[in-house]
């Protein structure tokens, strides 16, 4: 982190003022972004949820990195839920881009790696959606409570999990343990 944080004030030192130049422009937009990410990371790792683990494969890359979700409560408990996390050029405009990187049986998340949480929407109906005062403590805060407080029958994405959970609970338990025992250790 430090790494890209020292880059970021010798590159400013390095530009010297603002110019009309729309290339060095864009070349600011990211930069914003970037500096961002410094602050909004420094405060993730300050308050990250003890189930939860950030990996930046990349120090120099604060836009991309892995969550690890270890639940230690409900159905998905003993589990181990890789997320991966990208931030776009126009963040905090748009929200990060998220894909469960485990395969799982969730309402909330297909099989593939969608998530449904409002919070990682542009555009949401019930007004929960991203907003620019949003930060990723919120993303990850929101990914950890797809395990517990946030897990949703009612508004699926994955329909045949909240169905089948809704005609057999005790098969459902079943099938997530089936899963984090081939899946998620």
């Amino acid at each position: 982190m430090l790494t890209l944080a020292s880059k970021l004030k010798r590159d400013d030192g390095v530009r010297g003022p603002r110019t009309s130049n729309p290339a060095s422009d864009s070349t600011r937009r990211v930069s914003v972004r970037d500096k961002l990410l410094v602050k909004e990371v420094a405060e993730l790792e300050a308050n990250l949820p003890c189930t939860c683990k950030v990996n930046f494969p990349d120090p120099n890359k604060l836009h991309y990195f892995q969550l690890t979700v270890i639940p230690d409560e409900g159905y998905y408990q003993g589990g181990k839920f890789q997320f991966e996390t990208e931030v776009p050029d126009a963040y905090n405009m748009v929200p990060p881009k998220v894909k469960c990187l485990t395969r799982i049986w969730h309402p909330n998340i297909t099989e593939t790696g969608e998530i449904c949480l409002s919070l990682l929407r542009e555009h949401s109906i019930d007004g929960t959606g991203w907003a620019p005062t949003r930060t990723l403590k919120d993303v990850v805060w929101g990914l950890n409570s797809l395990f517990t407080d946030l897990l949703n029958f009612d508004d699926p994405l994955n329909i045949e999990a909240a169905e089948h959970h809704l005609r057999d609970k005790e098969d459902f338990r079943n099938k997530v343990e089936d899963y984090i025992k081939r899946y998620a250790r």
